[in-house]
């Protein structure tokens, strides 16, 4: 047993320090490219563009569930009149940056993984070696970087959508005074909480990214069967270890900034 626990937190700790080094490697490896703002903004088209309408429906759906549930949870109180600081605090310390990157990661980093799958499978990764093309520069590098601008700016649209819908709610259904939501909102949200919200933004951007990429890039190590198989094997493991990531991550932050 002592064997089995002590095999299972070497291989523990050499998997995060060759992650660590992979995506530091990447990072450095794309400041050396030519061409890489264009890189970059192709980038932030397929993480930030392609994802904003998910972002943008469930941003919205659900400020509209935490309207519904906030008022008749506080109304036990007499304090309906607090909706709005309960909706805005909820959203921007807590369900936006987690679900929007959860969306993200469900979207693009699933996608990204088998790409790189597919690309290391095909040999294509290979082909960018003989060329003297360093592969994870070329390919993950600009993915790291565009998460750092579109985790946040996608996380605040989700927040303004959430509040929105909760002012939908709140006070066109069930008769909040509008004055009163909006009031509550502003007074509630301090700087502190927005930049709690887009810290942890960054930090699940850089992780979860950098998950997906890992696992896809090596495929050909990681998958436990060749072919379609393991690319998508990679896939859903990238998406399961982002996810439990990004809770984790959550609970470290908020420890922090509490």
């Amino acid at each position: 047993m002592v064997r089995t626990a002590g095999r299972f937190a070497l291989g523990g700790i050499r998997e995060l320090g060759e992650f660590t080094g992979f995506l530091v490697s990447s990072t450095f490896c794309y400041l050396r490219q030519r061409k890489r703002m264009e890189k970059w903004l192709r980038a932030v088209h397929e993480m930030g563009v392609r994802c904003l309408p998910i972002i943008l429906f469930v941003g919205l759906f659900t400020g509209l569930v935490l309207g519904l549930q906030g008022y008749y949870t506080l109304v036990k109180f007499g304090s309906e009149s607090a909706l709005g600081a309960a909706v805005s605090l909820i959203l921007i310390r807590e369900l936006g940056p987690v679900l929007a990157a959860l969306m993200i990661v469900g979207k693009a980093g699933s996608a990204l993984a088998s790409e790189l799958g597919i690309q290391r499978n095909d040999e294509q990764i290979d082909a960018l070696q003989t060329m003297g093309i360093q592969p994870s520069g070329f390919l993950v590098g600009p993915r790291l970087l565009a998460a750092l601008f579109c985790f946040p700016a996608l996380t605040a649209v989700f927040d303004l959508l959430g509040i929105f819908g909760g002012y939908l709610t709140g006070s066109v259904l069930l008769n909040v005074d509008a004055g009163v939501y909006w009031a509550r909102v502003f007074e509630s949200v301090q700087p502190k909480d927005v930049t709690g919200g887009f810290v942890k933004a960054l930090t699940f951007g850089v992780i979860t990214i950098g998950i997906c990429s890992y696992r896809g890039y090596n495929t050909h190590r990681k998958a436990s069967a060749p072919g379609v198989r393991g690319v998508s094997e990679s896939a859903t493991r990238a998406v399961v270890w982002s996810s439990i990531s990004i809770l984790a991550a959550d609970y470290v932050i908020t420890s922090f900034f509490l």
